[in-house]
């Protein structure tokens, strides 16, 4: 599994409820459900990512995650999880807002623009950048939001959810493996990730 599902999965209780937004091909699903014996639902757009989840035994529908998390009750899940998608999202605000809403908790990543080889390549390139984690060209990328570890945090307190637990982390070579990054996670980690919840019940 991939180094940045393997944290999150690691944060998930056994035997919780799971609503996976975005659950691409189900690889964090799966796991959950076999190893953690989850009870696992995910919302995923594209139909082919779709039958491959199905093909898995895993109970995932087609949809925009935008329109279908409106249709589950409160407190319905104890996670919900967006892992890679928050920079896709049109309305980050209100898909959090629905996040805590439908789940108890809920744990969110994105990769990091404030890293150290993002922000060289701006300076010295003056183009705009392109990595193995940010690997799209200005025109045809899915990103519509460049945020970085410390924007989260910013926006955290803005909104009103306190972050519970965090991991800054650098993958390896090979998609499982990887490392976390605590000097200057900001600079030199490639994605974060986010364990979050309501705060005072403002949301």
């Amino acid at each position: 599994m991939r180094f940045d599902l393997g944290i999150v999965a690691s944060w998930i209780k056994p035997e919780s409820t799971v609503l996976a937004l975005g659950c691409g091909e189900g690889e964090l699903l799966y796991h959950l459900k076999t190893k953690k014996k989850v009870k696992e639902t995910g919302i995923e757009i594209q139909d082919n990512k779709v039958a491959l989840c199905i093909e898995k035994g895993l109970s995932v529908l087609q949809g925009d995650i935008n329109k279908e998390i409106k249709d589950y009750a409160d407190t319905c899940f104890d996670y919900c999880i967006l892992s890679q998608t928050l920079q896709q999202v049109y309305d980050p605000e209100g898909l959090i807002k629905e996040m805590l809403r439908v789940g108890k908790k809920a744990i969110v990543s994105f990769p990091n623009f404030g890293h150290i080889k993002i922000r060289l390549q701006l300076l010295f390139g003056g183009k705009a950048p392109v990595s193995r984690e940010l690997p799209y060209q200005w025109h045809d990328t899915p990103n519509i939001r460049i945020l970085t570890l410390e924007d989260f945090k910013i926006f955290a307190r803005k909104i009103g959810f306190d972050i519970h637990n965090e991991a800054a982390i650098k993958p390896g070579d090979k998609s499982n493996e990887g490392k976390i990054v605590k000097f200057f996670p900001n600079t030199f980690a490639t994605y974060g990730i986010y364990e979050i919840g309501n705060y005072k019940g403002v949301l």
